[in-house]
């Protein structure tokens, strides 16, 4: 392997020096996270004085999730991994933190930021009962909570008007889901709809004038649309725009000016369909200005006119900028990774290729910059979820692995979402069948172009990658001559019996998508790797954190002893402070130097030889 330079594994994982700018709702300051002993934190720049101020000091966590609310920083933050966020509050010109929702083993969810309201926001708490969430109304400055409504036990959305008040909720029995409605905060919910979770209808907001909705659906369609559904004739009107390929994934507005501005939805690489004439001028003009990167509109003041602006490519995190609508003036904020030149990086090329039950499957395919791309050593990269997809974009653990000379294969599976409906239902009950035969025929697409040495080739995953990972090596055992689990699923049974409780309302519905324990009892034993672990021939690398709320870490402790009851070689990195996946950057980096030395010991050249001599063996006995 001889990429044309060996860049350090640190430098793809490392935080950045500044990341995630936001702008005051008064468009007087910036803020951004930055380093604070090795943790990502909070910092403020004022915009008139050009002072820049820290005002959170955490040095546990990366912080990841804040916003603005009036003059106020408030963030979530969990403990360990657990997920269960707690929400703080910080003022610009204060290292003062204050805890809003202190309150141990509970989830705090963000349902209404009530932008108009400078001391409320709305919040949804499992406090009272940890699978399901109250609404309250919190007041940012002095802390007191109020419950607007007691759930009574299968209400599993909320949702507001352009005033804030909860007017509309989802609920689920498990398998069926139904909307309820109300005219006002004190009238009694109402049945709108009723339909299969089969089915979507996702509010994304109300009308202007606070009348009706506006949805994606894909109801009595395959393919997700853009919809006015009329509340008091419980059904769509309009439909607003649709994609003949691909499920409409998002949709804005401008508060200001209160009209739609844009779909969202992604092909190879995210798209938009735009509703409002300056919307697509503003876009156009952006887009030629960065000619080259993909621009995304991350933050804007209350009056729209001053814009953050986020560059980025398959090749590089880009930039941040701050953009001035009068002026048309761009001012650049900071480079994301500046200690990465995209010359030195490798280009993600959207592929497609059949299954062998004549499916189209679509992904990426990453390359290592040799000059002979013939018979190179291959990591498999199928995604988690496994109802999520893959997207075109700059992906550290792809790049770092092109830069050790391995081609990088990524598919959109069946099941991947954004596909439709009919692409997503055929995956249920297929973990390890025909979800796993796409991984598997992907493979075999490569050996066929002559890309992948079939000696050479090992899989990694996370989440449901990870149990990818695991399923490919126990159910394909000469396929692979290695894997890479993190914070995979080894076994179906005790992985539905571990849940967190905030899941328990979808559990039916996790039955018919995956299997149901008892009812499909020989399926998910045929299917749980660690039942068959001893089929498994190649080494592994197993990552896991201790506080994982999804994947427990069971399911890894259950493969590593099995496999070293039947004396295969595993190496187990288990982090007591972690959840699901390393959030913290010296785990990070553990990691992928483990991954870097795994890759190299198993899959250079003598190791293919070796393998190759393996299988002769094994043909002649």
């Amino acid at each position: 392997m001889n990429p044309t330079k060996l860049i350090p594994i640190r430098d793809f994982f490392r935080n950045p020096d500044k990341t995630n700018f936001k702008i005051s709702p008064d468009g007087t300051k910036l803020s951004f996270l930055a380093p604070y002993k090795n943790r990502q934190n909070v910092m403020v720049l004022d915009l008139k004085t050009n002072k820049e101020s820290r005002i959170t000091e955490d040095t546990e966590r990366d912080i990841k999730m804040y916003f603005w609310k009036s003059d106020l920083i408030l963030y979530l933050q969990d403990s360990g991994g657990d997920e269960n966020f707690q929400l703080y509050s910080c003022l610009p010109d204060k290292m003062q933190v204050n805890p809003l929702t202190p309150f141990s083993g509970v989830l705090t969810q963000i349902i209404d930021r009530l932008e108009e309201d400078n001391q409320h926001i709305l919040i949804g708490l499992n406090k009272r009962n940890p699978e399901i969430f109250d609404p309250y109304r919190l007041n940012v400055i002095t802390g007191e909570l109020k419950l607007l409504y007691e759930n009574p036990g299968n209400i599993t959305s909320w949702y507001t008007d352009h005033t804030g008040t909860i007017r509309l909720a989802g609920i689920t029995d498990g398998v069926n889901t139904s909307f309820v409605h109300r005219k006002s905060e004190i009238e009694e919910f109402q049945e709108l709809i009723n339909f299969s979770f089969k089915d979507t209808l996702l509010p994304q907001f109300f009308t202007f004038d606070n009348q009706n909705i506006y949805a994606i659906s894909n109801l009595g369609r395959d393919k997700a649309a853009v919809v006015l559904f009329d509340l008091n004739l419980a059904k769509e009107v309009e439909v607003l725009y649709e994609n003949p390929d691909y499920d409409i994934s998002g949709l804005d507005y401008s508060k200001k000016y209160k009209k739609i501005t844009c779909a969202e939805y992604t092909s190879w690489k995210e798209e938009h369909h735009c509703f409002d004439e300056a919307y697509r001028q503003l876009m156009r003009d952006l887009n030629q200005q960065f000619a080259g990167f993909e621009v995304a509109i991350t933050s804007m003041n209350d009056e729209e006119d001053k814009l953050i602006l986020r560059t980025y490519s398959d090749k590089s995190l880009g930039s941040y900028y701050l953009y001035d609508r009068n002026t048309k003036l761009i001012t650049k904020l900071s480079d994301v990774s500046p200690w990465l030149n995209a010359d030195d990086l490798c280009d993600q090329q959207p592929i497609e290729y059949v299954s062998r039950d004549g499916i189209k499957i679509q992904g990426y395919l990453t390359l290592p910059k040799v000059d002979e791309k013939k018979n190179l050593p291959v990591v498999i990269n199928p995604h988690g979820g496994p109802w999520h997809r893959d997207v075109w974009g700059f992906n550290p653990e792809v790049q770092f692995l092109a830069n050790r000379g391995f081609a990088v294969l990524q598919m959109n599976f069946r099941g991947s979402t954004g596909f439709g409906r009919k692409f997503w239902e055929l995956s249920f009950k297929q973990w390890g069948r025909a979800m796993q035969d796409d991984i598997s025929d992907g493979v075999q697409w490569l050996i066929n172009q002559g890309i992948a040495d079939k000696y050479r080739i090992a899989i990694y995953g996370a989440s449901y990658g990870g149990y990818a990972c695991l399923a490919g090596l126990t159910f394909t055992p000469d396929l692979y001559a290695a894997g890479i689990d993190y914070v995979g699923v080894s076994n179906l049974f005790t992985f539905m019996n571990t849940i967190p409780p905030y899941w328990k309302p979808y559990l039916d519905m996790m039955h018919e998508m995956v299997g149901n324990p008892k009812k499909d009892h020989e399926l998910l034993a045929e299917r749980s790797p660690v039942l068959h672990a001893h089929q498994i021939k190649a080494p592994l690398l197993i990552a896991q954190g201790a506080n994982d709320p999804r994947v427990n870490k069971d399911e890894s402790e259950q493969i590593v002893n099995a496999l070293k009851q039947n004396g295969i070689t595993v190496q187990y990195i288990l982090k007591d402070n972690e959840g699901h996946g390393f959030a913290n950057e010296e785990n990070q980096f553990e990691f992928y130097e483990a991954m870097e030395t795994f890759l190299n010991l198993h899959l250079k050249k003598d190791a293919s030889l070796q393998f190759q001599e393996l299988k002769v063996h094994e043909k002649q006995n």
